[in-house]
């Protein structure tokens, strides 16, 4: 439910927290007040306040983070933890006293709740008033805002009885009033004696809620919570021979994981996004390529109860506007435009759960069921009148295409129809059959280029065609979904002249030689991963070892020289795909 997004490296600041709200379509970013975090830790020594710094980090199981510093003659670690089946997280500072003599010391935590934003691609200031007051559900304040009715609420609470929090200022019901709070525990620290201040943060629709979720984590207990996170996590670790490569596939596995899809606060439902941070540039709302495509193939391959539930979400809540650009969390339209990859991804994503578990139940499901035949109807309405290929408005990148029949987009037709053959043999009546698309494709996708017969990107069945390709939804990856070998001619020619330094977005004179495009013109990450699963493995794992992506999680694209994020930070879906061509092609 809770996500903390931003974590300070320098001094261990939370900046903010979020979380799905799916009454409003999105997610809620609670933040700090300018320079000031929402939440800061800092160290009391002989009276005066001191911020951590000099910090040096660690994760547990590829995902808590933990760190540690000194200051003076006091030893300092803390660990920040998100627990897994409860809402809220909570923090835990120790400082240890390693000096000669006793000190009197101290250890704390600054609220700064300085404002709110509903985050849907765009952030939006909520301009509602802010409330601080006493609790009668626990030993200190409920911070809440309200529209009207209560929208969220959250409330710390300590284990440690004599640790004390005060209110400072704010909470008087503006919403432009910053509202300050302090939780300290002090006291004289002996020699080799260690003074810990552990707090649990609930979160909630509204106060009560919120009270007892930080109760209920403290009644659980720290170790209680802790232990039950790291036996979630080791159980969806992976090893690869690699340890750097084991390091970098359990992170994004986990970013995938947390920032792709969450549980809302208000109706407790699995919602899907292509990230939950508001990092990351287009936020909060969901596309069925990213989710699908992307994503569910490494949820899959860690966690196939998520996964189907997954597939829920999508033949529910998003059924009626699969195949539009992008949407809410709700399954209400945000982005208009037809994308054809995009109507298939349920199909492709149902017939890899159905292959990977066997679990054929999912099938006789009438909203599964009706999502597929609802999916047919559209891709009738897209096909050419004459030949079995079929037209997108936008690209894979969301762009506008330039011609309306796309190879890749329609390998992608022709591997759903395959599969609906597999999964619902004669139920249902098709616009085409596996086999006309396949040969529509090799008879009108198939062009002479430079000499040799390659795949196009798009035509128009009127003897135009362009040359271009997007690792979003690339021809590199016609193997990966079985519609040509590797070894094919045509193939391995088009692979060619896309990596060639006669192509615009290859960038293959670069360090980093892989493919971008226009919608971002640099190296992909999607590109890396498209790489890994299409024949070029050792070429990949070295440029992924010369990029930094968003300090060591995936983004959309970087620099050719530098490997540094140029564009997408924290692009979660993106993060899924990585790990699973990993995989793929580094696992067992």
């Amino acid at each position: 439910m809770i996500s903390l997004p931003c974590v300070r490296e320098t001094d261990a600041a939370i900046e903010n927290f979020t979380f799905l709200h799916m009454g409003s379509k999105g997610m809620f970013d609670v933040r700090g007040s300018g320079d000031k975090p929402l939440i800061a830790s800092f160290l009391i020594i002989g009276g005066k306040d001191m911020p951590l710094s000099n910090l040096t980090w660690t994760r547990s199981e590829h995902w808590i983070p933990h760190f540690t510093g000194e200051a003076e003659n006091f030893k300092i670690n803390g660990t920040i933890l998100t627990p897994v089946d409860e809402r809220g997280f909570g923090i835990k500072l120790e400082i240890k006293n390693i000096g000669g003599t006793s000190a009197e010391a101290g250890v704390g935590l600054k609220l700064c709740w300085g404002s709110v934003f509903h985050s849907v691609n765009e952030d939006k200031f909520v301009d509602a008033p802010k409330h601080a007051y006493e609790s009668f559900w626990n030993r200190g304040y409920i911070f809440d805002m309200r529209c009207g009715t209560p929208l969220f609420a959250f409330a710390p609470m300590t284990v440690e009885e004599d640790a004390q929090i005060i209110l400072l200022s704010g909470g008087k019901g503006r919403a432009s009033n910053d509202v300050f709070c302090n939780i300290t525990r002090e006291k004289v620290v002996e020699p080799g004696e260690t003074l810990t201040l552990t707090t649990f943060w609930g979160i909630g629709f509204e106060e009560v809620a919120a009270a007892t979720s930080a109760q209920e984590m403290l009644r659980q207990g720290w170790d209680f919570e802790m232990n039950a996170t790291i036996s979630w996590l080791k159980e969806r670790i992976y090893n690869l021979p690699d340890p750097k490569l084991t390091k970098l596939y359990n992170e994004n596995l986990f970013f995938c994981l947390f920032y792709a899809s969450g549980i809302t606060v208000d109706t407790e439902e699995l919602a899907l996004m292509t990230s939950r941070s508001p990092r990351y540039y287009v936020s909060a709302a969901y596309w069925d390529r990213d989710s699908l495509l992307w994503a569910f193939p490494a949820v899959l391959d860690a966690d196939t109860e998520l996964a189907r539930e997954m597939l829920l979400y999508v033949f529910g809540r998003q059924c009626r506007n699969i195949g539009i650009h992008s949407r809410f969390i709700d399954g209400t339209v945000l982005e208009p435009g037809f994308e054809l990859d995009e109507l298939m991804a349920p199909v492709i994503a149902l017939n890899k759960y159905v292959e990977k578990t066997g679990d054929k139940s999912i099938l006789e499901r009438t909203d599964v069921s009706e999502g597929i035949a609802s999916i047919l109807r559209k891709l009738a309405k897209r096909k050419h009148e004459k030949i079995s290929l079929f037209s997108t408005f936008l690209q894979p990148t969301d762009d506008m295409n330039v011609y309306p029949y796309l190879t890749y987009d329609n390998a992608l037709v022709w591997y759903s129809l395959s599969a609906i053959d597999e999964l619902y043999p004669g139920r249902f009546e098709c616009p085409a059959s596996p086999k006309d698309v396949m040969e529509a494709i090799w008879t009108h996708c198939v062009k002479e280029i430079d000499g040799e017969k390659r795949f196009a990107w798009s035509l128009d069945l009127e003897n135009n065609f362009d040359v271009y390709d997007e690792p979003p939804g690339s021809l590199l990856l016609l193997p990966y979904y079985g519609f040509c070998e590797l070894d094919n001619p045509i193939y391995v020619a088009t692979s060619a002249l896309i990596r060639s330094e006669k192509y615009k977005y290859s960038f293959a004179e670069s360090p980093i030689a892989e493919i971008g495009c226009a919608h971002a013109p640099h190296p992909w990450v999607l590109s890396i991963a498209n790489s890994l699963l299409c024949g070029h493995k050792e070429s990949a794992l070295k440029h992924l070892s010369l990029i930094e992506m968003d300090n060591g999680i995936a983004c959309e694209s970087v620099d050719e020289s530098t490997g540094e994020c140029t564009t997408g930070a924290a692009f979660a879906t993106c993060a899924g795909f990585l790990c699973h061509a990993l995989r793929v092609t580094c696992g067992e």
